[in-house]
């Protein structure tokens, strides 16, 4: 997707993708009060403890609550991203069974995946549990799609969880993206827990909040619209948003997505319209505000427009990512002490992240300052070894590219 023609604002995109194959953390969260009440869980299989089952398709017990919110004929064709098939339970058979307490079974769950499947981390595309199996990688929402449906095959009673207190942004194809991040929770033979795959040792989360099984859905199908428009599959994309924001109408990361689409297709006032409302919910939520701005501007509605970036850059101040952008903004203007300045801004508020160092090595090899690009490209690979960025800039400061 290009960047915008106008006033340098980019276009923000909302996905939850975050988190590695390859580590977990379990964390305690009874005393968290966003978990009180949650002993009945959301979409449940309960079935009795007896050694023989049927197995029950999600999709089945799913029906009337997707009919009631797309309409009978929709619900029909809408995936359940943690559906597995005859082909996982195959595997899973005499490694992870529905017997036992239920930290036995959840081990064997977890040992399958690390030890047989041993995943790995892809930012993209989103796979469902079926296509994360077949594919061994996929990102955060990938991972609890295949935990979950997993789990739920052993009779153990697995939820989605939103880390609201997470995001993160990077660039792709001229696109801002807003990622934010999804984590399993579980109650184990009576604690309380999350099952987490990160890509680095990030700050313990402070505010979670688990979604039911629709909700769920609803950010499946943002992060494929919002892949597809990356892709310039308008088509793939539009179908995606309407099922994520019709399944939640209060979902103002599919309502952004979706406005962006209106924006792709010259629809600026239904943009603009769409921003507003979800703006309603959350007056300070950047990516909608950029957005809007946007539109603002390709309606010709450039004092409203000039207001909104003002406001812009007093709420994005507080996170080290706008220092990231911005720094990245005055790299493309061809503005080396600007970006510095920028860059070491975000730096200065937060050293653990690992798109902060990422972002200095692109200043210090534009500077011709070979050490200190090793310095933060080793400090960005500790942090996260997975980050696309920093293995490119490894690999080309290895084969001697970036010695000019």
């Amino acid at each position: 997707m290009e960047s915008p023609s106008t006033g340098g604002t980019r276009t923000f995109l909302d996905v939850t993708t975050y988190g590695r194959m390859g580590r977990v953390r379990i964390a305690e969260l009874k005393k968290n009060p966003r978990f009180r009440g949650v002993g009945v869980l959301i979409g449940v299989l309960a079935v009795a403890g007896c050694s023989a089952y049927e197995p029950i398709d999600p999709k089945v017990l799913l029906y009337d609550d997707l009919a009631e919110k797309v309409g009978p004929e929709r619900a029909e064709n809408i995936a359940v991203p943690f559906e597995i098939n005859d082909e996982i339970r195959e595997a899973m058979r005499g490694r992870a069974m529905p017997i036992g307490r239920e930290k036995t079974r959840t081990s064997a769950i977890l040992d399958f995946v690390f030890d047989s499947l041993d995943l790995e981390y892809e930012l993209s595309p989103t796979r469902d549990a079926i296509g994360t199996y077949r594919a061994r990688s996929g990102n955060c929402l990938s991972f609890v799609n295949l935990f979950v449906g997993m789990s739920r095959e052993v009779q153990l009673n697995p939820f989605y969880v939103e880390v609201t207190d997470f995001q993160r942004w990077n660039y792709r194809k001229g696109v801002v993206v807003s990622q934010g991040h999804i984590v399993a929770g579980m109650s184990v033979d009576g604690q309380l827990s999350t099952f987490d795959f990160l890509p680095y040792q990030a700050k313990a989360y402070r505010d979670f909040k688990p979604i039911d099984d629709l909700t769920a859905i609803a950010h499946f199908y943002n992060n494929i619209g919002a892949e597809a428009l990356l892709e310039d599959d308008l088509e793939k994309a539009e179908e995606a948003l309407r099922i994520a924001v019709d399944l939640d109408p209060d979902f103002n990361k599919a309502l952004n997505n979706l406005g962006v689409f209106y924006l792709r297709t010259g629809q600026s006032e239904d943009a603009v319209q769409l921003f507003r409302e979800a703006l309603e919910r959350d007056p300070a939520d950047v990516a909608l505000m950029t957005n809007l701005a946007r539109a603002l501007q390709t309606k010709g509605q450039v004092q409203e427009a000039s207001e909104l970036l003002a406001q812009l850059d007093e709420v994005s101040q507080t996170s080290p990512f706008y220092f990231v952008y911005r720094g990245e903004r005055a790299l493309s203007d061809g503005d080396t002490a600007e970006a510095l300045d920028f860059k070491r801004e975000g730096l200065r508020r937060d050293s653990e992240i690992p798109e902060v160092h990422v972002g200095l090595v692109k200043v210090y090899l534009a500077l011709g300052e070979m050490g200190k690009a090793r310095h933060h490209l080793e400090r960005a690979l500790r942090l996260d070894a997975t980050n696309r960025e920093a293995r490119r800039f490894a690999a080309m400061m290895q084969s001697g590219g970036a010695d000019n």
